[in-house]
């Protein structure tokens, strides 16, 4: 109680929560009573409690504003709290939920699993690993009461993305379920048929006896990812057997394919990993650090999300722990003006943040890592009369994201009209980091490096195929070591199969592949941005004109009937898009009026744009300097931020018009309602073979 009343002395003194005296004020404690009044001296049990006691005193006729405070503990979620309209507050009477300063407030929807033994089955012990047996414990689930486990599902690119299974999380890390190999991934010697793989390995041929194994691989794309059962193993050959009815969406091509398989008793044989034995209830676990490990902080994800708010307005949600939990962790739809700040959402096994519909909801200062798939997914406006809906991602640190769903789950994205994705760290991701799908959208401010780290033909910042998403703008973003994995290899902005109408203007580049990948699309303006060691800095390509053109010009095309589907013909749209509306009558396989204007390139490769489109582009006012790497050289701080350029002819930059870039507006920035800082560098920079 004593922490409360501070914490409430403290947002009072720095006003962030000074209001009329007829605030409402309410206190929660795990140790509570949802029947109690929710007074200092009889707090209530349980967001849902103070849920209903809002409710209770707005139907008595109390309209101000409402706080909620949550003291030191952990509230077990067996399944999301749902608000709805009636728990909106108003402009003049928001409704906020807080958790208590330097109180860890933790909602969780796992379980906390106890009971570990030394492993004495002597079955079991037969199939471990030697080197595991004394080193893994076992858990007796249904002892505990836990039976829900969750049934493993095909997911994967293209395909359904269901919640995870129940999941084990140590020490706040997630751990792996036992596989081989441990890291990285094996390829294929043949494709005996669609359900017959041959590997590249006969280790394969260990796992005859196990009950459940399963797959997870990229068997043609390097974009495209499935996670899938096998049927068995090939007693003489090892040979990979699939099922007859899960079907990749690209095939199988042998010499592109990796995979690892998982869900191995006989694998377990690292620190990490895990196995559970879904027909005896039986949790098997070697865990990080050895027989003295405190296996009291062993959690498995049980319930399916934590918040879900369904047409609620002026709520916000601040400073708590979400985690534990199999689903998205925060879902909200419809409504406006709700946000969610300061809070960190971690061992995730969906996305931590669902935003869709509604206008000006809010994800502020939030660390957001370990989610099954992406991090803030945020969609709202009216894409045909162009109405923001004005939804910001702002000031967040995201990073481990997409552990299940390897591919297209962005660390931040938008979709629809009118969002902003700002001054955000993203960082270690297999795919891309940010997407932002539709119209006028911002991203500005965002420092985003070591993503793509799995992936081939793919991008750090990507979007694709749709002439009509225009007016979108990144400004002011430091991107830095995004090389890619395979393949391809990584871009760092890729506009693909001809997307259009993006200005990039005032970035940071620096030892990046590909910086800025233009696929053959229109009015496309790169401006004022300094490359440092990029390969190349800017691609223009023609693919319209190449391999693409089939679908370019085809009338049931993606391009054409997405453009169909828009009024590009409006007056608005022509004052918006002005090039837009003719399209289709200016030969719109061939990428026109792109601009390349007052850029600095140093010490990579500056251009490579396809010599017989080069006319149709402007190029301008750029400075190259290839092959002399100091010409430029970063000034940072003593955490290796930039904070500053130092040209060696800053005339020839000022003779251009190149104006500087705004180094003190990139990336995370310290703000009371921060989750935490400050906030530890981890880049690992990439080199180029020269």
């Amino acid at each position: 109680m004593r922490s409360l009343g501070l914490f409430l002395a403290v947002l009072l003194c720095c006003g962030s929560l000074s209001r009329a005296a007829a605030e409402t004020k309410l206190f929660v404690l795990p140790s509570g009573d949802d029947a109690a009044a929710g007074s200092r001296e009889a707090p209530l049990a349980s967001l849902a409690g103070a849920r209903d006691r809002i409710r209770q005193l707005r139907s008595e006729g109390i309209t101000g504003p409402v706080m909620v405070a949550f003291g030191r503990g952990t509230y077990f979620f067996n399944s999301p709290v749902s608000f709805s309209k009636q728990d909106s507050g108003s402009e003049a009477g928001p409704v906020t939920y807080l958790a208590a300063a330097g109180q860890p407030v933790h909602f969780t929807a796992g379980r906390t699993v106890t009971g570990w033994q030394p492993v004495a089955d002597q079955q079991v012990l037969a199939r471990l690993p030697e080197v595991a047996r004394q080193a893994v414990r076992v858990a007796d689930l249904r002892g505990q009461g836990i039976g829900d486990y969750g049934t493993l599902k095909v997911h994967g690119f293209a395909g359904p993305n269901p919640p995870a299974v129940a999941e084990l999380f140590f020490q706040d890390r997630p751990m792996s379920l036992a596989r081989w190999p441990n890291e990285g991934f094996r390829g294929l010697k043949k494709v005996v048929n669609a359900t017959t793989l041959l590997p590249d390995t006969d280790r394969t041929k260990q796992w005859q006896n196990e009950a459940d194994p399963w797959v997870f691989a990229y068997w043609h794309h390097d974009w495209a990812e499935l996670f899938e059962p096998l049927t068995g193993i090939a007693a003489e050959t090892g040979a990979l057997l699939r099922s007859e009815t899960v079907k990749p969406q690209y095939g199988i091509t042998a010499n592109r394919a990796r995979w690892y398989a998982a869900n191995l008793l006989c694998e377990l044989d690292a620190p990490g990993e895990y196995y559970l034995d879904r027909k005896a209830g039986r949790l098997y676990f070697w865990p990080p650090g050895g027989a003295s490990a405190d296996l009291a902080t062993t959690v498995l994800s049980m319930g399916e999300g934590v918040l879900r708010a369904a047409d609620v307005s002026h709520v916000r949600f601040q400073g708590f722990t979400l985690e534990a939990c199999r689903g998205t962790a925060v879902r909200i739809t419809g409504g406006n003006d709700c946000q969610l700040v300061g809070c960190t959402i971690r061992n995730i096994g969906h996305s931590a943040v669902s935003v869709s519909g509604g206008q000006r909801h809010t994800v502020y200062g939030c660390d957001i890592h370990d989610c099954g798939t992406g991090g803030i997914g945020m969609a709202g406006g009216d894409r045909k009369t162009l109405t923001p809906a004005s939804h910001t991602a702002e000031n967040n640190h995201v990073f481990r994201y997409s552990r299940r769903a390897r591919t297209y789950r962005a660390g931040i994205s938008v979709s629809g009209v009118g969002n902003r994705i700002v001054r955000n760290l993203i960082h270690h991701g297999p795919h891309l980091a940010i997407s932002a799908g539709g119209n006028d959208h911002l991203v500005a401010g965002n420092e985003v490096h070591n993503v793509v780290a799995e992936s081939g033909d793919a991008g750090a910042y990507y979007v694709g195929r749709d002439w009509t998403q225009r007016g979108n703008v990144l400004r002011g973003n430091y991107w830095h070591d995004i090389v890619g994995a395979t393949g391809h290899g990584g871009m760092t902005i890729y506009l693909d199969d001809q997307h259009c109408g993006h200005t990039i203007e005032g970035n940071l580049f620096q030892r990046c592949s590909r910086a800025v990948f233009i696929g053959g699309g229109d009015d496309n303006l790169v401006a004022n941005n300094l490359f440092l060691d990029c390969h190349p800095s800017v691609h223009i390509d023609n693919r319209g004109m190449g391999w693409q053109k089939a679908a370019t010009d085809d009338p049931q095309g993606t391009l054409r009937t997405r453009f169909a589907a828009m009024p590009v013909d409006s007056e608005l749209w022509k004052q918006r898009y002005p090039t837009l509306a003719g399209t289709l009558e200016d030969e719109p396989n061939i990428p026109k009026r792109n601009a390349l204007l007052r850029n600095i390139s140093v010490g990579g490769r500056w251009d490579d744009l396809h010599k017989g489109t080069r006319s149709y582009q402007t190029v301008e006012d750029n400075l190259v300097f290839d092959d002399d790497p100091n010409w430029a050289r970063l000034q940072t701080d003593g955490e290796g931020r930039p904070t500053g350029v130092v040209f060696k002819d800053p005339s020839a930059a000022s003779q251009i018009g190149f104006e500087p870039l705004a180094f003190d507006r990139m990336g995370l920035y310290d703000d009371p309602r921060r989750a935490s800082w400050p906030v530890a560098r981890q880049v690992e920079p990439i080199s180029f073979d020269k």
